[in-house]
């Protein structure tokens, strides 16, 4: 047993220390202790300085372990409110326009791999099931992050569509959709929405807020409004300006030139329907004839709305509803009364273009009566749903020749699903 100078030995040989030591002293101590244990004085290695070095490299990895796992936290606290920003909806209420320079909040989609289903045709136009347009060229697009549309449309330039939101308690809304499915809100909260058929001008209105504005790469811009009586509800662009019914329970129409103030709500109290324009500008409508229910087809001056003089009518169109003038202005497609049956009918306005309007232009039951939006995606055909939610193809040459129209079966769908025919392009 190895002893210490002046006598203080303690009874496991190693020397007595005080509890309260400082670091080196402590290591000093280690070194003593193991320098003890060691048979020569020279050891080939140091053990103490080993434990020291091991007990030194523990803690530097428990810092850095540490520092790690902290960094890690931040990471991922900082994503989550990202994701918790980017998951706002949409607002609602009054109108919104939409800030052209938004934070994030559009949504991506992933097309489904090429492939016998995506790269077959299913009809002439493009159809929008389920939240998914079905192109005329056969691709699939998801809209993710959309609400229900009620009306849709493709941009003539291919880039991709505008859809129109049905209506709700926070009013409806107006999406712009990429050709890849980015669906980024141009509206929100309006109580009617329409389009022109390029897609590039936009009508809505909002209690007595009548306005419009163009649609240029995705945003809105040279927006006018008007005020407008409550009751008054935008219906479609004529030629530039917007067609306007000042009340849906009673006859009238306005055009409205697309100026800032009261909207002059004109003189015409007897036009029932209008459903679109000759290439002269003239209006194809209905006039009440001698009650209201007897309304006659006619051609409305587009200034002031009303029928050429003398008087004149053309056939009786019986029924309420959809109607639709084909882009050449050849033909109309508009919902009638065939005996007690409600039809698509087909009219050849040729037969309307004269002075002298001709009540015995044959009306021919064409289909099936429409729902939602024509397509009149060629000169003389158009696509339409029906009440069953069928696509229905109507081909004017076809049902002038005495044959209906026909039914397109559209791959994949089923009968509860519904279906909304794209119109423009």
């Amino acid at each position: 047993m190895n002893t210490v100078s002046g006598g203080r030995d303690n009874q496991s040989g190693a020397p007595e220390r005080l509890v309260n030591m400082s670091q080196d002293e402590l290591e000093r101590a280690v070194r003593e202790t193991f320098s003890r244990q060691v048979a020569t004085p020279r050891a080939p290695h140091d053990p103490a300085g080993a434990v020291l070095r091991r007990a030194h490299r523990i803690q530097r990895r428990r810092t850095v372990a540490g520092m790690s796992l902290a960094a890690s936290a931040i990471v991922l606290v900082s994503v989550s409110a990202m994701h918790l920003r980017d998951d706002h909806p949409p607002p609602g209420g009054t109108v919104v326009i939409a800030d052209p320079y938004p934070a994030p909040d559009t949504y991506r989609t992933v097309l489904p791999a090429p492939g016998p289903r995506t790269e077959t045709p299913l009809a002439e136009v493009d159809l929008l099931v389920n939240r998914t347009i079905a192109t005329a060229q056969g691709r699939r697009v998801t809209l993710i992050g959309i609400g229900a549309v009620e009306r849709a449309h493709r941009l003539t330039d291919g880039r991709g569509w505008l859809a129109v939101g049905e209506p709700s308690l926070a009013g409806r809304s107006l999406w712009a959709v990429a050709a890849d499915g980015t669906a980024r809100v141009l509206l929100a909260g309006a109580d009617e929405i329409v389009l022109d058929r390029d897609g590039r001008q936009v009508a809505w209105k909002q209690d007595r807020v009548l306005a419009a504005a163009r649609i240029v790469d995705g945003e809105l811009a040279g927006t006018v409004r008007a005020d407008a009586p409550t009751t008054a509800v935008p219906l479609r662009f004529v030629d530039g300006a917007v067609l306007v019914r000042l009340d849906p329970d009673l006859p009238g129409h306005v055009l409205w030139p697309l100026r800032p103030g009261p909207l002059d709500e004109g003189t015409d109290r007897t036009s029932q329907r209008i459903f679109g324009a000759l290439p002269d500008g003239r209006l194809v409508g209905e006039v009440s004839a001698e009650t209201p229910e007897d309304a006659c087809l006619t051609l409305l001056d587009p200034v002031a709305l009303r029928p050429p003089e003398p008087p004149a009518c053309g056939p009786t169109i019986e029924g309420a509803g959809l109607g639709a003038v084909s882009p050449d202005g050849r033909w109309l497609l508009v919902n009638g009364r065939v005996g007690e049956q409600d039809r698509a009918l087909l009219v050849d306005l040729t037969r309307l273009d004269s002075t002298r309007l001709d009540p015995t232009v044959p009306v021919r039951p064409a289909g099936p009566a429409m729902t939602g939006a024509v397509s009149w995606n060629l000169p003389d055909v158009a696509h339409y749903a029906d009440a069953t939610g069928a696509l229905v193809r109507v081909d004017a040459e076809r049902v002038r020749a005495g044959r209906s129209a026909v039914r397109v079966t559209v791959p994949g769908l089923r009968d509860d699903e519904p279906l909304v025919v794209v119109t423009g392009g």
